[in-house]
């Protein structure tokens, strides 16, 4: 039987690439593509795949909060994180939200397969330019975002990329006293107060692809 898989990325033609290397193996198939992390998530529960190829910056719902949605609704489900960005709070926060592996996307040629067959054993798979983060015991640096609950990273993440509170209620499928009550509550946890100082810390930290 072989390994149902479902590339997440925001690009089209790293989704492509990533399909057409997987469909030249015997034993795997992508069965969907999504091109952010709240169509992931909703693409998994339909689908149940055996892995998600998950990138990690993308709008609306990054990949983070994807994995850690798409894990706690199905511990079973294999999340192989592709990155551009060795960047150790990705690699952890992606390791703590459940993710089975983290890997490059400049590794990927045959070390992709290496991971899925790997994180399918039921292993975690790191590569190598990310594995010295965990050898060394070394912990990230502290992250502002630490004091959020999940729901709150989901808003400020949308809030960050633009979304008005009605649109950001409409996404969430939450009423807009809600996110009233959330937007409150996250700007006393972070100490910011303005839209603007709450874009600047989602930059910082790398919760949005937004560039400076």
């Amino acid at each position: 039987m072989s390994i149902k898989i479902v590339v997440v990325d925001d690009h089209g033609i790293m989704r492509e690439g990533l399909h057409l290397l997987i469909e030249q193996q015997e034993d795997m198939e992508v069965i969907d593509e999504a091109a952010d992390g709240r169509e992931a998530v909703e693409l998994v529960r339909q689908l149940k795949p055996n892995v998600v190829l998950m990138d990690v910056k993308m709008s609306e719902l990054n990949g983070i909060e994807a994995t850690r949605q798409i894990v706690k609704e199905d511990p079973s489900t294999r999340v192989l994180a592709l990155s551009a960005y060795p960047n150790k709070h990705f690699v952890i926060d992606m390791i703590k939200a459940g993710a089975s592996g983290y890997m490059l996307k400049e590794s990927l040629t045959g070390e992709l397969i290496r991971a899925i067959n790997v994180v399918m054993a039921g292993q975690l798979y790191l590569c190598p330019k990310v594995t010295g983060y965990f050898i060394t015991g070394h912990d990230p640096e502290y992250s502002s975002l630490s004091k959020l609950t999940g729901k709150e990273r989901e808003l400020l993440q949308l809030l960050a990329e633009g979304k008005s509170t009605k649109e950001a209620a409409r996404i969430l499928h939450v009423s807009v006293k809600t996110v009233d009550a959330r937007r409150r509550d996250l700007m006393k946890k972070l100490d910011r107060y303005t839209i603007a100082e709450l874009t600047k810390i989602a930059i910082i930290e790398g919760l949005t692809p937004l560039e400076c």
